[in-house]
């Protein structure tokens, strides 16, 4: 039986992403359940975090992308990564890597070098006797299913906040390496780079968001939901109605063609909680809601739901919250 190969991606400081903390958790289940073991990969140029090993089981190898990144075009790394990790694919029975645009890439280039077939955007994974058995969303959230790989070995990408992520109670042997000969791929051209300033707070890793929907009614509007979300200590949100009128920038956007969150708490203002913003933010710790909608659908899966104008709702609770003693 053959290991489990964990492909990690590392935070500006050095650490892993909450992301990938939470694919190699879930390596580590998988390989405890199946008596093997997992490996964890990281590829960056210059050196890594020791705190990137905290998560990571047996080994971590950090794989220095020097080498790649002179053998990259016009700014491609991607596919040499891909082909790099598809060197020590032979004794792998599963790849796991974070449904980020960058995991997601190395997973169709890897599939394309080793003939293993990816299960895109997991929500959880167990073992079985024919290997892995991955757990999907599908049609917003309406229908989970159950899927394996025909020859029991494959790629998976794991969305985020689909699995907590829990340390080791000791760090992980780390070995660094340089990066090997790898196949070579046809280049890709990149024409393009348009960065993106970052929010104030990422809702990615929020502890409390504060998400606003087409009830908002504009730009204007949002200006209320950032200030609560700063007396909350939060993150702004938005479902994509508010993101498509051009009241916020998509990195903001929850829901099944956005990010998928996990908050301790979700407070809706303007929401009506349809499947497509549901599936984004339900694992939420608690959800409450403020619509005039007294019957909106939000209502029937909030924890608390404030039938009322969120232009007075929203005040009112901002100047309780100021109110308070620091």
């Amino acid at each position: 039986m053959g290991h489990i190969l964990v492909v990690g991606e590392l935070a500006p400081d050095g650490s892993l992403t909450k992301l990938s903390t939470e694919v190699a958790t879930l390596g580590r289940s998988l390989a405890e359940a199946s008596g093997t073991t997992v490996h964890g990969v990281v590829f960056a140029t210059g050196g890594a975090s020791a705190a990137a090993t905290a998560a990571m089981d047996e080994l971590l190898a950090f794989v220095d992308t020097a080498s790649i990144d002179e053998r990259a075009t016009d700014g491609d790394t991607v596919a040499p990564v891909a082909a790099a990790v598809s060197t020590d694919v032979a004794d792998v029975d599963v790849v796991l890597l974070p449904a980020t645009p960058n995991g997601r890439d190395i997973a169709g280039a890897l599939s394309a070098l080793t003939g293993l077939g990816v299960l895109a955007n997991a929500t959880g994974a167990r073992w079985s006797a024919d290997g892995p058995v991955v757990e999907m969303s599908a049609f917003g959230g309406k229908l989970i299913t159950d899927s394996v790989f025909t020859q029991g070995r494959g790629i998976i990408t794991v969305r985020p906040n689909a699995v907590t992520a829990a340390p080791r109670a000791t760090a992980g042997t780390r070995s660094e390496t340089p990066a090997t000969s790898a196949p070579t791929l046809a280049p890709v051209r990149v024409v393009d780079r348009v960065e993106e300033g970052a929010a104030a707070v990422s809702i990615d890793d929020a502890r409390i968001i504060v998400s606003g929907g087409r009830g908002v009614a504009g730009p204007e509007g949002f200006r209320l939901v950032e200030d609560l979300a700063a007396a909350l200590g939060g993150a702004v949100g938005a479902t994509r109605a508010a993101v498509d009128s051009g009241w916020i920038a998509y990195s903001q956007q929850i829901g099944q063609t956005g990010k998928i969150v996990k908050p301790q708490l979700y407070l809706a203002l303007g929401i009506s909680g349809a499947i497509q913003h549901k599936v984004g933010m339900q694992t939420s710790g608690a959800i409450v809601a403020v619509n005039r909608d007294a019957d909106a659908p939000i209502a029937e899966f909030a924890d608390l739901f404030i039938v009322g104008d969120l232009f007075e709702v929203g005040p009112a609770l901002l100047t309780a919250l100021r109110a308070r003693p620091d």
